[in-house]
């Protein structure tokens, strides 16, 4: 429901967070919210954002709460919603054939279309240059993780996972400048959906070695068992 609004409780629920923390983090206007003679009244489509801008300093723990809170307010079976699953045939690129930033966006733009889940190419690639001249989307080390602005129900098919790996990196607008090699393009038909697949994602690079593992891939179906390998250790874990 785009306009829906919380309480502090029903946040504390949705993002699987103590109340004393919701309160402590409105308190201080650490999180978007709205004062009222009850309390602190909270968008749900600023917490979205909010959780996405927060998600790479967010430890593992944090993060599997978000995810789990997210599935639950919103209906989302998390064990039947796998990041590997959302991955089209032909949707991995080992190696990634782009050498600049925008060249990735097109790139990855143009692998979805192959794959027939995009009606408008030109537009998706417009609103993902959007989405990163508001800040980068290489907001974790060695990876990037690109988007559009908002979900697009009307221009895709079913919500999707591009993932591609470019061996030598790409400057991608890191904040210490480094090279971006990792790329898992998301475009989801919905916040919950786009949001569950962040929490999922950040969680798997999180986990020791993983992100090591999947950049040595040196195939697109190395790359493939290597993320599944991740998800089924990470799912071990929860």
């Amino acid at each position: 429901m785009p306009g829906e609004q919380m309480d502090e409780k029903q946040l504390a629920e949705y993002l699987n967070m103590d109340l004393r923390e919701v309160r402590k983090l409105a308190a201080r206007g650490k999180i978007p919210c709205r004062r009222t003679s009850g309390g602190y009244v909270f968008r749900r489509e600023q917490v979205d954002h909010w959780v996405e801008q927060q998600m790479h300093q967010m430890d593992p723990e944090s993060l599997e709460g978000i995810e789990k809170g997210v599935s639950a307010h919103h209906g989302i079976e998390q064990e039947t919603l796998s990041v590997c699953e959302m991955i089209p045939s032909g949707g991995m690129e080992v190696p990634l054939s782009a050498r600049t930033k925008d060249a990735v966006v097109r790139r990855l733009v143009a692998l979805a279309d192959n794959a027939g889940l995009v009606y408008d190419p030109k537009k998706l690639v417009a609103e993902i240059r959007r989405r990163e001249q508001m800040c980068s989307t290489a907001i974790l080390p060695h990876v990037a993780l690109p988007h559009p602005r908002r979900p697009m129900p009307y221009d895709i098919a079913r919500s999707f996972l591009i993932v591609g790996s470019a061996a030598s990196g790409v400057p991608f607008g890191a904040e210490d400048g480094s090279l971006t090699r990792l790329f898992f393009f998301i475009c989801c038909k919905d916040d919950p959906t786009h949001l569950h697949v962040l929490a999922r994602l950040a969680s798997i690079l999180h986990l020791r070695g993983a992100t090591d593992d999947l950049l040595s891939a040196e195939n697109a179906r190395d790359m493939l068992e290597a993320l599944r390998r991740c998800e089924e250790a990470l799912t071990e874990v929860e």
